[in-house]
């Protein structure tokens, strides 16, 4: 049954997966080089990048040509998407892989890259990527870690001793940060990752060694981030698109 189901990234939102979207605001900032680290599901995004011109852009077709002339059907394309030409690496890491593992597996394809952004494909925002990364630079620890508050799901009552209600607060923004992913690694942190170790985690393993060596920033956003876990967050990004599309920065 799980084979038959659409991979979460992959959900469209205003007629494109929730993951173009991610790569969107990437693209926005003038980063068009990506390592996309597979697994579960996998083989959808492999098919939707594969398929991605012949489903962005107009196409003729130029089919029945003799044998002699024409050995297969000629493609030609007509107008390019509306961003930079992207360069799009998909490695298989694993079916239970986890993250920070995925990241190791990564390794051959950052090889001459200084620092790099680690993002989740489920989350979009607003988030000033340049701002991001020039508050990274300026501290020169090993990793920065985006940082975003989110509202209570519920309405908050404050009350007195005799249960006199003084207060409420309908969902109120919570006083924690939480990571929204949007991350900045410095090479450096790759030589914490073990290859061959799938059970290495990102947010349990990798985060906090680098919070007790006194290596890791919060950079904290306050405009909008949005991500998506459950249906609710499906069809309130899809609300948000067709109103607002407040994470569009191209």
């Amino acid at each position: 049954m799980g084979d038959t189901l659409t991979k979460k990234e992959l959900i469209d939102i205003g007629g494109r997966p929730l993951l173009w979207h991610v790569l969107r605001i990437f693209s926005a900032h003038g980063h068009q080089h990506f390592n996309l680290a597979l697994g579960h599901l996998g083989d959808q995004v492999r098919r939707y990048f594969l398929e991605y011109e012949t489903m962005s852009r107009d196409v003729t077709l130029t089919l029945g040509q003799p044998v002699d002339q024409q050995t297969a059907a000629k493609v030609t394309f007509g107008k390019r998407p509306d961003h930079a030409p992207w360069h799009i690496t998909m490695v298989d890491t694993g079916l239970k892989t986890e993250k920070a593992a995925r990241i190791a597996k990564l390794r051959p394809y950052l090889q001459d890259a200084e620092r790099f952004f680690v993002a989740y494909g489920e989350a979009v925002s607003d988030i000033d990527l340049a701002g991001l990364m020039a508050f990274h630079r300026a501290h020169g620890k090993l990793a920065t870690v985006t940082g975003i508050q989110v509202n209570f799901q519920y309405g908050v009552i404050d009350s007195a001793d005799d249960g006199r209600v003084t207060g409420f607060q309908e969902k109120p923004i919570l006083p924690y940060w939480i990571n929204g992913g949007f991350m900045i690694f410095e090479r450096e942190v790759l030589d914490m990752l073990t290859d061959g170790a799938e059970a290495l985690h990102l947010e349990n393993d990798i985060l906090p060694q680098l919070a007790q060596d006194n290596q890791l920033m919060l950079y904290k956003h306050e405009g909008y981030w949005q991500s998506m876990k459950t249906l609710k967050d499906a069809l309130e990004l899809k609300k948000t698109w067709e109103e607002s599309a407040l994470w569009k920065v191209w």
